[in-house]
Parts: structure tokens; C-alpha cells; sequence
């Protein structure tokens, strides 16, 4: 707990009082740290190297949130974002610090975790893999569907922590191509009244807009979540959307269809989906390898910097051609494949039916045959197998890509009965990878190399990939 004098320090500031403070640091979430008599703020939008004036809008005993009333002096770090609804928008935390520093703190972000959570002296970690073009990276964008107050449609993004839509005709994460989807569905809306989605009330139809772009393919997917089972005057949508050809034309409308979602929930897309035209996916390639990518399907957004993050899963596994590899969390089997080329067998496990089905599918695609797919959550169906074998399975090289909550412990502690030479795990949290680091280098592995993928510039995110051995002694 902070203190001053022996008492805790909250009361050198009150709610809405305005402070100098100099900022020292950035936190996990991209707000700027400063202290003011010595009491620890979190300031949002202020970079590491400003003076600012900012106003408090909340006191804990040992630190307080603020924001930035006044910019007295800029940071050398501090740009001015390329959008002007940055600081509004969710979607993006840090596009006002410049792209090398955001390469830097994310850096920075993952030796802290591997220190302080890890409990790892003096991590080593290779320089973070970052893009030499950092805007309009992303390939999927999902787009939530309201109204404002005189009931014309609003579609944009959230803004930060909160479901207020920011209506936008632009983002310059996502793709070019979005702008011109953006403005179709809107002039869609109003000229046929199709009423957009109210969460409060669970009335109108249109909830969502999620749009899909191959970026080697050029194909394009549009789909649109409505809380019913059609969408009146569909067809005329198809048409309008047939017109994205005008505004690029390296892209086509390959796939326009409806996704169901008729509960009352914050989660986006329903199970049911309706093809309306073309086919119910598109195809694009991560390197030489072919997917097939549904609006249900996890793909990883960046398809540049995901190319670069299995490159390095790959070569952390270090195949040659003999081994047995097993992938958890192997989603539509976009790592299992990329392995596959260089491994006698992969397995992979899925916990979603849908992704193993695409799995599947996609290792007939690229004509891979030794790879094979398991249904299940991947802490239960190892511990299960391993233990069905009478202790006899084993993998030369196991792949872990968890969700941000990290592996469960009995999965981890399967890995180590498992005892392969390398785990390669590849983490969407630093936090999580740290902790599960200590966990499997307490009982026998090594940590030998450590490197993070930008895969989400100008926001807090970061991808690592971690290599552990078992160790010799």
C-alpha cells in the first residue's frame, strides 16, 4: 500500500481535483503512470514523457485513475493519431505513442512478466518481431449496429469499456475495404428501415456486421447477425455489396450470409448460419498453406505477422521429419498444418466441434495426411489419452496456443508425464505464459528462447512465442 507518514496516501488527492503530474511509465492497459506527492496514478491517453494537467476521477488507497485534461508538455513519444477517433474508440489504447515505443513497451511488457510473475532473474528475450506497416492489418472486423437519437442506424465500434457506439465510416486498423462496407449496410438500413438491434430492449433485428477479407485471395465475406431468421430485402443488400469491385479490384464478393443470434447476450455470433450468397466461407493462405475460414472460424486477424509467428513456432519446434507433434488449442488446425510439412504425425485437439470439422477439411485441402484432429477440451482429452495408454503416449514436441486464461494445471502436468524434448508455446498473454513457464520449469524444462510478435499495433496486445526444454541434468 502506498503511504505518507505512515498512513495511506489517498487523501492527497480527491475526486475531481486537477494535478500536475509527470508521466514515468505505461500499464498493462496503455495508460500512462505517474505519481503526484507521491500517490500513483493511471492516466489515460498519456504517454511515458509527458507533463500533464489531468483530472481525478477515482482514489483507491494506493492509487487513482485520472484523465488528461491538458498536455503541458509532450512526450518525444507522443504522436498525433493517424485517427481522430482514436482516443474515443476502443479498438485502439496506444496509437498516440509512436510505433517504435509501442514496439518497446511491449517488449518491455513481457521481461516484466517473465521477472516479476516468471520469477526469471534475467530473461532473455529476442527483439520483438514488429510490421513495417503498421494500419489496416486486420482481416476480420466486426462491426456492432445501433441507432441514434432520431433512430437513424450507427455503426462503428464501442467505445473503450462501455457499448456506446462510435458511429465511423473508416478504421485504420482493418481493412481499405471496410469503408465502403460500412457505408453499403448503412444506406442499406435506412432506405428499407430495417431496424437495428437494441440490447436494452432485445428489439430491432440487425446486431452485428462482421466482414471477412482474404488478403492473398482478395475473396470477401459479409455476415450479417440478426436476432431472427432473415433479413428482409437481402437480395437488394447482395447487390449493393456486388459493387465493392468499384472501390477495389483486387477484391470479389465471394460469400454474403446471416448469422442467428436470438439470445439475450453480449456474446457476438449465434451457431445457425444462412448462406444468402455464394459459399459460407472464404479461402485464404498462411504461406503455402490453404484455409478454409467460416464466420464462425478462429484465424488469427493478422495475416502478415501471423505468417511470421508460426515461421517461429516452426522453428522453435526444430523438425526433422521424424517426430510426433502434438498441437492443443489447434483451432481450424492453422499451426497443426504449418508443422505437418516438416513432422511424421501431428495430433491436434479442439475443444470447438465446428474448428475440428474445419480442421479436417483443411488438411484434405493442402492434401496433408498425417495430420489427425480431436473434439475436446484439450485439459481433458490429453490427461484422458495419456491415461488410457497406460502412460505409453508420448509426443516429441508438444504446441500449446491457449486462451488468455493459459493452460490448466492438469493439462501442464500431462505435458511434463509426457515428457517431450520441446514445448513450444505460443501465448496471447505474457502473464499467463510467464506463470505457466515457472510451472514447467520447476518440474524439468528450461526456458531457452523467448520472442514477441506485434500482432496488434496501437493496441496493449502482444504474441510471444516461448521454447522450452527438458532439461539434461
Amino acid at each position: 500500500m502506498s503511504k505518507k507518514n505512515g498512513t495511506d496516501a489517498s487523501h492527497i488527492v480527491e475526486k475531481n481535483q486537477i494535478v500536475e503530474v509527470t508521466i514515468d511509465d505505461i500499464g498493462n492497459d496503455g495508460e500512462g503512470i505517474g505519481k503526484y506527492n507521491g500517490y500513483t496514478l493511471f492516466i489515460k491517453d498519456a504517454v511515458a514523457g509527458d507533463v500533464v494537467r489531468a483530472k481525478v476521477l477515482k482514489t483507491k488507497k494506493a492509487f487513482g485513475f485520472a484523465k488528461v485534461e491538458e498536455i503541458i508538455s509532450p512526450s518525444p513519444y507522443r504522436v498525433t493519431p493517424r485517427c481522430d477517433l482514436a482516443a474515443k474508440c476502443g479498438g485502439c489504447q496506444i496509437q498516440q505513442i509512436s510505433y517504435e515505443k509501442q514496439l518497446a513497451y511491449k517488449q518491455q511488457k513481457v521481461y516484466n512478466c517473465f521477472k516479476r510473475i516468471g520469477g526469471f532473474e534475467n530473461p532473455e528475450l529476442e527483439p520483438i518481431v514488429g510490421m513495417d506497416e503498421p494500419y489496416h492489418y486486420r482481416n476480420k472486423s466486426q462491426f456492432p449496429v445501433g441507432a441514434d437519437r432520431d433512430g437513424k442506424p450507427v455503426l462503428g465500434f464501442y467505445a473503450g469499456r462501455t457499448h456506446t457506439i462510435i458511429d465511423t465510416s473508416h478504421c485504420y486498423i482493418g481493412d481499405t475495404l471496410n469503408a465502403f462496407m460500412i457505408k453499403t449496410v448503412k444506406e442499406f438500413l435506412a432506405k428499407y428501415g430495417v431496424k437495428p438491434y437494441n440490447e436494452e430492449t432485445h428489439t430491432g433485428l440487425v446486431r452485428h456486421i462482421l466482414t471477412r477479407v482474404g488478403a492473398t485471395t482478395g475473396e470477401v465475406m459479409v455476415c450479417v447477425i440478426i436476432n431472427g431468421n432473415d433479413l428482409p430485402h437481402k437480395e437488394e443488400l447482395v447487390e449493393a455489396l456486388k459493387d465493392l469491385s468499384m472501390a477495389d479490384d483486387k477484391y470479389h464478393l465471394t460469400s454474403v450470409c446471416l448469422n442467428v443470434n436470438t439470445e439475450k447476450t453480449n456474446v457476438i455470433l449465434g451457431k445457425k448460419v444462412i448462406p444468402v450468397y455464394g459459399e459460407t466461407y472464404i479461402t485464404d493462405y498462411i504461406g503455402d498453406i490453404k484455409y478454409q475460414i467460416s464466420p464462425l472460424s478462429f484465424f488469427q486477424v493478422n495475416p502478415v505477422q501471423t505468417k511470421k509467428l508460426y515461421d517461429l513456432a516452426l522453428e522453435y519446434a526444430d523438425l526433422h521429419g521424424n517426430e510426433t507433434v502434438w498441437d492443443l488449442y489447434c483451432g481450424i488446425g492453422t499451426i497443426s498444418l504449418f508443422l505437418a510439412k516438416q513432422a511424421k504425425q501431428v495430433c491436434g485437439v479442439e475443444i470447438v466441434p465446428e474448428a475440428i470439422e474445419d480442421a479436417k477439411h483443411n488438411a484434405m485441402l493442402n492434401q496433408i495426411e498425417n495430420a489427425e484432429f480431436f473434439v475436446g477440451a484439450a485439459e481433458e482429452v490429453m490427461p484422458q489419452k495419456y491415461a488410457e495408454s497406460n502412460d505409453s503416449l508420448r509426443a516429441d514436441v508438444i504446441v500449446v496456443d491457449p486462451p488468455r486464461k493459459g493452460c490448466e494445471e492438469s493439462l501442464l502436468d500431462t505435458i511434463i508425464k509426457m515428457n517431450p524434448a520441446r514445448v513450444v508455446y505460443v501465448s496471447c498473454d505474457p502473464a499467463t505464459l510467464a506463470r505457466d513457464a515457472r510451472y514447467l520449469c520447476d518440474r524439468g524444462y528450461e526456458v531457452k528462447r523467448i520472442r514477441p510478435v506485434d500482432q496488434f499495433p496501437h493496441s496493449v496486445h502482444v504474441e510471444t512465442v516461448c521454447l522450452l526444454e527438458r532439461s539434461k541434468a
